[in-house]
């Protein structure tokens, strides 16, 4: 839960909103990811309990379809769907932090090295970053030093701190609930909700506008291709829903706790998600004006700077409403850090005890008993990703690259059934094989809606794996000649 929650949640029903142009398509978005990642969860329930050990989903596919396969997951956590995620909520932390300390901003450079401008390959924009030191990037590297080195004092430190900022963060959402009720607004419940309206756009019948590419053409989609399109937002949202498993090896009693901890934590997550978006229609129409000069008259499509539960909380709290979720947001990006730091180090420790990764990271502190080298190798490329301002671009690859670990994983439920028949399994896939099934026909549709209606994001992350092979190839002759 703590992994899952960041900013997310707070920004991202705007870029939806304008996608789909409909509330009911808004909350049936939430609801694709909701039944996705429940289904996720219940099916990686069986793989966390029978192979309780440090690195989760990295050792699920190196048993299942081979060492390839787990080292390109590894590999793409590592240089950007743990990584890149980490650095972008760190320097999220920076900016939210600004609205109490203005001098804290993005734009407020301590040493500007340069501005990469955009550069067009294919149907891709590569480059349009600052790369450089600001006051916003500079808090997040002392956020992530931070937590890094309180990670490296034990799991126990770290797992107290997560525990702490998953409570916290878990209360702010359910506040942003509460208030935002009774906040709700006479006129946004007319436009949302009333006469219709709330249906309107969401027949079977109705097109959507949608660009393909960066500069592609605009081209009219219908109702399942849509919500396919949009999930680029709910599932990042969403995501990280699996950090657990890589902590298997440390989590007491596992064969039962880490299947009932992927179960009730996605459910609450994504309920507390669900009633949020539901909050935002009583609060604000779903249309709005980009050039409107009132919260009311930009509605969630254009609130200002795609924050929609700021502009929530500034209707129920006029004058305190941005300061209120501002320190929301704080508790939760602050936590999501840790919880992803904490996780993440655990896949390349368990990387490096297979010879495929740099062999220092797999070992343990004799003190504390935690991955300390793999928690500052973390650090360094994180922070290098702070730096070069590429994380923002990076996490446009990462849904995609994701889905695919995702697909591939749980379908190693039905080649493991199959290979080790035999292994005890204390938990077993609820619904199977019916729900992975399911899973990966939607994950599926998916990967090919965005393949071909969001090339900008998928060709990049497709890249990105493919460059783990010949990489691979090196750390496997190594560890041969070792």
């Amino acid at each position: 839960m703590g992994s899952m929650i960041g900013s997310g949640i707070f920004i991202v029903a705007a870029d939806i909103a304008r996608g789909t142009g409909s509330p009911a398509l808004l909350i049936g978005a939430w609801l694709v990811t909701a039944v996705m990642t429940i289904i996720g969860a219940l099916s990686y329930g069986e793989l966390a309990a029978m192979m309780p050990k440090a690195g989760g989903q990295y050792i699920y596919l190196r048993e299942a379809i081979g060492p390839l396969w787990g080292f390109l997951y590894g590999w793409t956590l590592f240089l950007v769907i743990q990584t890149g995620t980490i650095a972008a909520v760190g320097v999220a932390f920076g900016k939210f932090l600004g609205v109490f300390f203005p001098s804290i901003a993005a734009d407020h450079w301590l040493i500007h090295i340069a501005h990469v401008p955009p550069i067009p390959v294919g149907p891709m924009v590569l480059g349009n970053m600052d790369i450089g030191l600001s006051t916003a990037n500079l808090t997040a590297i002392l956020i992530i030093t931070l937590l890094t080195a309180l990670n490296s004092m034990g799991v126990r430190l770290g797992a107290l701190i997560q525990n702490i900022f998953t409570s916290a963060k878990i209360f702010a959402l359910a506040a942003v609930v509460l208030f935002g009720l009774l906040a709700r607004n006479a006129t946004a419940i007319a436009a949302n909700f009333s006469n219709g309206n709330f249906w309107k756009g969401a027949g079977w019948n109705d097109l959507h506008a949608v660009q393909q590419g960066a500069s592609g053409p605009t081209v009219l989609i219908g109702l399942v291709t849509v919500l396919a399109v949009v999930q680029v937002g709910s599932l990042f949202s969403a995501d990280a829903w699996n950090n657990v498993t890589f902590t298997a090896g440390e989590v007491r009693n596992p064969k039962r706790n880490l299947p009932l901890s992927l179960v009730l934590g996605t459910g609450t997550v994504l309920l507390l998600y669900i009633l949020c978006n539901f909050i935002y229609l009583a609060v604000l129409p779903l249309h709005g004006d980009p050039q409107g000069t009132t919260i009311m008259a930009r509605g969630i499509q254009y609130a200002s700077q795609d924050r929609v539960a700021t502009a929530v909380m500034e209707q129920a709290f006029s004058g305190y409403g941005s300061r209120i979720m501002a320190l929301a947001i704080l508790i939760s990006t602050f936590g999501c850090a840790n919880g992803m730091l904490l996780s993440g180090a655990r896949v390349y420790y368990a990387m490096s005890q297979d010879g495929l990764f740099f062999k220092a990271v797999g070992k343990l502190s004799p003190k504390t008993n935690t991955p300390t080298v793999s928690l500052w190798v973390q650090w360094f490329w994180t922070c290098l990703l702070c730096l070069s301002g590429s994380y923002g671009q990076l996490l446009d690859y990462v849904i995609f690259a994701a889905l695919v670990f995702y697909i591939l994983t749980i379908a190693g439920i039905f080649i493991l059934r199959k290979k080790q028949p035999d292994t005890p399994r204390p938990y077993k896939a609820i619904g199977y094989p019916v729900l992975p099934a399911v899973y990966i026909a939607m994950a599926a549709w998916v990967s090919y809606v965005l393949l071909r209606y969001k090339p900008q994001y998928t060709w990049p992350g497709l890249i990105l794996v493919l460059l783990g092979v010949p990489v691979y190839m090196v750390w496997k002759r190594q560890a041969a000649e070792a």
